[in-house]
Parts: C-alpha cells; sequence; structure tokens
C-alpha cells in the first residue's frame, strides 16, 4: 500500500491525479499538497491537504516524514505564465522548487518519485525527428523558458539517478493534455475567429486525454515500471486538421510576421509570449509512444485525433 504526496495537487492536472489516486485500492493515503488552498467543494474526503510553496520547501522533509511517504508525485511548475508572471518567477518554481523537492525526497528516504515532465525537454528545432522517442537528446531552448526549464529539471534528474539511485524515478514526457475543463496555451490558440497557421509548416500536436494521464500516474505510483516515457495518443493531428473541426478558418502567416506581431505585442505588455514562441509552433515535436505500449504496459484509451474530438464534444456542451 502506497503512501503518496502529491505536489501541485490543485491545479488542472493535480485535481484529477489527486482524484484518481483517491479511488485506488493500492493507496493507503494520499496528501494534495498546493500554494493554493482548494474550497470545500474540491476537496475529497479521505484526502489531506497540506499548503506547500515549493520556493520555499525547508519544512517539506517534515512533512513527508510525518505522513511516512514512500511515492512523490511532482506535478507542481507554472504551465501557463500570467501576462505579468517574470521569468525569473517560473524558474523559481519550474527549476528550484524542483530541486527542493527532490532534496526532501533524499533526505526523508522516499522510495519513489513521479514527475510529470512534458515534450518541450526535447526542444522545438528544424531538424527535430518526425518521431522523437526517449533516447533522442534534450534540447529545450534557452529562449523558451518552460521548454529549457522542463530541460534542466531532467538534467537534475538524470544527475540524482547517479547520486542516489535508491530513488526510483519515473519520468513522463507529456504532450498536449486535453479534457472537459482544459485552458492552456494549445487551447488559447483556438479562441479567436480564426486559427493560426504558420507557412510552410503543419504545425503537428500530438493530443492524450486527461483520464489517460491520470491512470499512468496512478500506475506510477502502485508499482509500474520506473523509466522515462513518453506519452500521448497515438497519432497526430495537424492544424488544418484542428481548423476543421473547430469550423474555423485558417489565418497564414509568414514566421517572420508572426515572430514580429508577438514583439510588439510582448513590449505592449498584451501577452507574455515572446517572439521565440513561433518555434512552439514551426517545430512541434513529435511524440513516439512505443515505450509507453510495450515497457510501461499501459495503451492510451484515445487516439490524438480521438482525444482531439473528445475535447470538441465538451467545448461545445461549454
Amino acid at each position: 500500500m502506497s503512501r503518496v504526496l502529491v505536489t501541485g495537487g490543485s491545479g488542472f492536472l493535480g485535481t484529477s491525479v489527486v482524484a484518481g489516486l483517491a479511488a485506488s485500492d493500492a493507496i493507503d493515503c494520499v496528501v494534495s499538497a498546493d500554494i493554493r488552498t482548494p474550497g470545500p467543494s474540491v476537496r475529497l474526503p479521505g484526502v489531506l491537504y497540506e499548503r506547500l510553496d515549493v520556493t520555499d520547501a525547508g519544512g517539506l522533509p517534515d512533512l513527508l516524514r510525518r505522513h511516512e511517504i514512500d511515492t512523490v508525485v511532482h506535478l507542481a511548475s507554472i504551465v501557463n505564465p500570467g501576462k505579468n508572471t517574470t521569468v525569473a518567477q517560473e524558474y523559481a518554481v519550474d527549476v528550484e522548487g524542483s530541486r527542493a523537492v527532490f532534496a526532501a525526497c533524499v533526505e526523508a528516504e522516499v522510495s519513489r518519485i513521479v514527475v510529470s515532465s512534458s515534450g518541450a525537454a526535447y526542444g522545438y528545432h528544424p531538424l527535430n525527428a518526425e518521431w522523437i522517442t526517449e533516447t533522442d537528446p534534450l534540447r529545450g531552448n534557452d529562449d523558451f523558458p518552460y521548454s529549457r526549464h522542463k530541460r534542466m529539471v531532467e538534467e537534475m534528474l538524470a544527475e540524482l539517478r547517479e547520486s542516489a539511485p535508491q530513488l526510483s524515478q519515473t519520468i513522463f514526457r507529456i504532450g498536449t493534455i486535453l479534457g472537459p475543463a482544459v485552458d492552456n496555451q494549445i487551447t488559447a490558440l483556438w479562441e479567436g475567429r480564426r486559427v493560426l497557421k504558420l507557412s510552410g509548416s503543419h504545425s503537428p500536436f500530438v493530443f492524450v486525454w486527461v483520464d489517460d494521464v491520470v491512470d499512468v500516474m496512478v500506475l506510477a505510483a502502485t508499482g509500474g515500471a520506473a523509466g522515462i516515457f513518453n506519452v500521448a495518443g497515438d497519432g497526430k493531428v495537424l492544424v488544418e486538421e484542428i481548423a476543421r473541426g473547430l469550423g474555423k478558418k485558417l489565418i497564414v502567416l509568414p514566421p517572420w510576421a508572426f515572430a514580429a506581431v508577438l514583439g510588439i505585442a510582448h513590449a505592449l505588455r498584451l501577452t507574455p509570449h515572446k517572439p521565440a514562441q513561433v518555434k512552439f509552433l514551426r517545430y512541434r515535436p513529435v511524440l513516439e509512444n512505443t515505450a509507453l505500449k510495450e515497457v510501461f504496459g499501459f495503451r492510451p484509451s484515445m487516439t490524438s485525433h480521438e482525444a482531439f474530438s473528445a475535447y470538441l464534444e465538451a467545448r461545445a456542451l461549454r
């Protein structure tokens, strides 16, 4: 019986993961730890809620010992920075916060850590392989903070596998998560009257339904295989297909023009995104999920196309 603490337990993914863990018969205790205090409507019976700021996590080892935690699911990060969020704030949470959590796990003799990484750790580059596997290099872009931070966190974890081999690691490099109430940088691209397409690129996306992400997290926390795994549904969805599904027309811009628009909008504080965001759409990493199916032993319930269709259905209902 596992005793699990989830960092970022009150976030979009964290709330779902906490619920999935709480429903598992293989888990004896679930602690949801987050800087945000969940309201009464969010709290689940049997789940313990603790306040945790990963940028000031000096008390985390004692918290882990007090609840006799053997497994930590680390989800805390800034996925959707606000207009006024600084890169320093993102770094403090994503990188230094992760460092503090990993150190606390070693100090408190936690036996397993499950980490939500991202396909962004591979980076957005013109020479990306058509299908990226877990053996491809991590080249998270230095000029794209989220991508750089995910790469840096994984570099930390690689060092930890040498210095603390007793801490088992399961790392999930996750594609774009879709769900009934999802709201992220990707879905924000689809809210305008038209869908943006950069000339010369199909901007392929790999999608994964939120329930599948929850299921792999629960499996990892209850004895699933250690290792590094891409998490995505089978197949990819092109930007043209996304526009058709949304019933919207494409607006096609050359990359240089979109970079100029972002530069002006960022200078006016209309968006947190900088011209480097062009790479985010132009050179998307397309995740191959063979290891997830054949080594970890999990087959997503939905393909990328099916996850997108389910999102469209939920969006219509909203």
